[in-house]
């Protein structure tokens, strides 16, 4: 009886086991924007790509409108944050989330990354890259503007499509940009463009959209941009406009929570994104150049993209010190 009663608790102690080591099953809970998460974004198919190689752990994203409703949403939460990562802020922003005192340093050797500037943040790793542009159709505009000069310049009735920095990284990003090619004249650029422009979106998507429904004559984006029409419409009537000034590039970050349960497995998912295999996903689903060396793997696209022959950089104290100063500018100017 007494034997019997062993194996009957062992039996039994083994079922209660089973459901118990299930719940431990690590969990990497991640917030990032909508479009990354998004069944045609990235995001799927690196929850697969990393769940396949970290043992039986699982990986979450939840998602925000914007990469700065992510960070706004950890701010609020805090250490409370259920968070282990944030995916896809932006070099933009990056400055005033590492001044949180939220973020850990991640630890990683980086010396592979092939970017268009050498990468020493110790908080957060890049994933992807492009510089900032205006977007155009050759079937209707065979002569871009080739400064930001050149684009006051044109008639009135030619239009542009903006976001808004409070919201969209590629509205930052432009404010940023017209900061670092025109310094004080930035309020100057900003008045010469009011006339052009037609609206100021919140989202990014929003403003692409209504440039590709013949709305607009050109709209903010990347220099990459043109790499999705290439490769899933087989369309190559869209194009980006080189300005002679020089283009500001955004490199999309990723960072991990110090009050992560999870720093080991947070880590792992940081090296596994910057990774040739993390980085094979990044291109064709969110658009962006990789930031580690594909070789004959990044698609020939990309390859035939014009680039900006300058690149302008702002620091993050000039961004910490001067961007609302030049976002207030900016809504003055255009409202």
């Amino acid at each position: 009886m007494v034997k019997f009663t062993s194996i009957a608790l062992a039996v039994l102690s083994g079922l209660i086991a089973g459901p118990a080591i299930a719940q431990d099953a690590p969990k990497l809970t991640i917030y990032t924007y909508d479009g990354f998460a998004a069944e045609w974004g990235p995001g799927p198919s690196l929850k697969a790509g990393f769940e396949a190689i970290c043992g039986d752990c699982t990986v979450d994203f939840i998602a925000a409108d914007s990469s700065i409703g992510t960070l706004r949403r950890v701010q609020l939460e805090g250490e409370t944050t259920e968070a282990d990562l944030i995916v896809g802020l932006d070099t933009a922003i990056a400055g005033e989330a590492r001044a949180t005192g939220l973020f850990a340093e991640h630890e990683l050797d980086l010396s592979h990354l092939a970017l268009p500037t050498e990468w020493t943040d110790t908080t957060f790793v890049p994933f992807d890259y492009a510089h900032f542009a205006f977007v155009y159709d050759t079937d209707t505009l065979t002569t871009p503007p080739k400064s930001f000069e050149e684009l006051i310049a044109l008639p009135n009735d030619f239009k542009i499509v903006v976001q808004d920095p409070r919201s969209a990284t590629p509205g930052l990003g432009l404010v940023l940009w017209i900061a670092a090619a025109y310094g004080d004249r930035a309020p100057e650029i900003w008045a010469g463009l009011k006339p052009h422009i037609l609206t100021v979106t919140r989202e990014w998507s929003e403003s692409y959209n209504l440039f590709l429904e013949g709305e607009a004559d050109m709209a903010l984006s990347y220099t990459t941009s043109p790499a999705y029409h290439i490769v899933s419409e087989d369309d190559q009537t869209i194009h980006a406009a080189l300005f002679d000034e020089g283009h500001l590039a955004q490199t999309e970050v990723a960072g991990m929570l110090k009050s992560s349960d999870q720093p080991e497995l947070a880590r792992q998912f940081l090296d596994y994104l910057a990774s040739v295999d993390g980085q094979k996903i990044i291109p064709t689903t969110n658009w962006m150049f990789p930031v580690t060396d594909l070789g004959a793997d990044l698609d020939p696209a990309f390859a035939s993209l014009p680039q900006p022959e300058k690149t302008l950089t702002i620091s993050d104290e000039d961004i910490a010190a001067n961007s609302q100063r030049w976002i207030d500018e900016m809504l003055a100017a255009v409202q």
